[in-house]
Formats: structure tokens, sequence, C-alpha cells
């Protein structure tokens, strides 16, 4: 029997906390601290004129998050201290943060707390990448960078959902995205210039991760969500020769406009996808916000 070296125990690293400076959100005793509790009664309190407490407690957290006092893997800090640095209970605390989970701004560790969310393969896979095999295999793609290139804006869709101007610089960025060894998407990029500063051919070719996690690490950009809309189109001449299929063959478009805090466009991507053995699969539901 082969021998197995056995490694010392490493004891595991502390959690990171942020130290949140919040607004004080309460209209009394009555809402601050876990004596409150979970229920309904809770969940109803009200600030005059400015709605659900629940909802300024989101807001608050949301704003600390965008404005990067909380970075992305830090952990919040505990329930009862959130509850009364804002004034509320825990029950307005927990829905406040239960929206953040489902939106994909926080998320939990079971017996670690709550986290500012990151992104990594995982998520970029269930959450942005819509594509897998007719037969229900999901896999994270190959992808192949195919160009790169800094130009003006001159397409009137892009300008559109990026909120630009034409004539504005852009970056584009094609690819080609390869499952079970076939090539399946072309997806072309366009982002604002102003926002990627300092982004090269090389440092995005080279990077250790998802394009996601790059526009997060390395340039402070969450993609919280995207929007899209897919149609039937032909092949093309340029998606003909990038999947291998013949010009005119039936393939999907989808166009997708990812957003990150407030809504706001970084990129505009258009995807064209080979239907042949992959389907576009897209889950409609999403976790409960307690309603």
């Amino acid at each position: 029997m082969a021998s197995v070296a056995m490694r010392p125990l490493v004891a595991a690293a502390p959690v990171r906390r942020a130290a949140l400076r919040l607004p004080a959100l309460g209209v009394g005793a009555r809402a601050v601290g876990p004596a409150a509790g979970p229920g309904a009664a809770a969940d109803a309190e009200v600030a005059p004129g400015s709605g659900p407490l629940y909802r300024r407690a989101k807001r608050a957290l949301l704003q600390v998050i965008e404005q990067g006092a909380c970075a992305p893997g830090t952990a919040l800090p505990s329930e009862a201290e959130l509850a009364r640095t804002l004034g509320v209970s825990i029950g307005t605390l927990r829905r406040a943060v239960d929206e953040l989970v489902a939106d994909h701004v926080l998320v939990r560790h079971q017996g670690r707390g709550t986290f500012v969310a990151t992104h990594d393969a995982e998520r970029f896979l269930f959450q942005f990448f819509h594509v897998e095999r007719a037969d229900g295999r999901r896999e994270s793609p190959q992808v192949e960078l195919l160009a790169f290139h800094r130009q003006r804006l001159d397409d009137a869709d892009a300008a559109e959902a990026l909120r630009l101007r034409e004539g504005e610089a852009v970056l584009v960025v094609e690819n080609r995205l390869t499952l079970q060894g076939r090539p399946v998407v072309h997806d072309r990029l366009v982002l604002p210039a102003a926002l990627f500063r300092g982004l090269t051919e090389k440092r995005l070719a080279e990077r250790p991760g998802t394009i996601y996690q790059l526009y997060q690490s390395e340039f402070a950009i969450t993609v919280l969500r995207a929007a899209e809309r897919a149609r039937a189109i032909a092949a093309d001449r340029s998606a003909a020769r990038v999947l291998g299929v013949p010009v005119g063959a039936p393939v999907m478009q989808v166009r997708r406009t990812a957003l990150t805090f407030g809504d706001k466009p970084v990129e505009y991507r258009v995807s064209v996808v080979n239907t042949a053995r992959h389907d576009y699969v897209h889950v409609l539901s999403r976790p409960s916000r307690g309603n």
C-alpha cells in the first residue's frame, strides 16, 4: 500500500467583516434589536413618507456596497449589529437582505455569515450562461479570443443599449465558445472604453477567471443582471465561418445588455448560437423575497 504524506491542519483564514457607516432609519425603540423578531409586524415598519423600512434598509446597504465601502467577498457585520446601526428590527433587516440575496448582490454561507457576492465560474455558468447540450449536459465553455480592438461606436443598437452616442470610444471583443469540442457560440462584445481604461488584449486573454470576474476584480464593475432578447436568424458569413456551419443555416441570435448597480449598462453583447445540438435554457424562477 502506498503511503500518504499527512499535511498539518491549517486553521481557516479569519472572515473579513466590513465596518459600515450606515444611517439610522428606525422610528423608535420598538424597531431596534432582535426582540422584534422576524414576523410580519416588523416587516410592516414604515418611516413617514418614505415607504417600508425594509426598502430603506435595502437601499442603505446597496449604497455602501455600490460605493465600494464593502468589497466583493467581504462579510457583512452580524444581523444584530446591522439592525442596531440602522435602527430597525431583525425581521426588517432580514427582509432587506433577502431581497439583496435574490438580486445576487449578497450571498449567504451557512455558518459563516452573509457576504458581498463575487463573480466566479459557477455563478457565470448558472446565472449568465444559458447554453447546454440537448440532453441537459451543462459545462463551462472553452473561450477563444478572436479579435480585440478599440474603435468609434458605429452601431445604433449598441449605442442605444449602452446609452452612448455614436462616435464615442468603445472596445470590441469577439470570442468563439466551444462545448464538447464543438464551436457553439460566436460572441461580439461592445464595452464603453471610459469604463474599462487599461483593458488590453493581453490582459483579457490571460485573465484567470471569467470575463465578469475580470470586470469586478480589475475595474470594480459588478454585473448584477442582464436583459436579453432572442430571435431566430440565418447565419451570415462571419457566424458561418466561426461556427463551422453553412451560410444561411438556422441559428439563434441573443442580444444582451449587462447591467450593474442602478441598472447602468456596462456591456452590450450579441451572441450567435448554433442550436443544432444545443439549447438555450433560461430558468424563470428566482429565490423567494419573503412575500
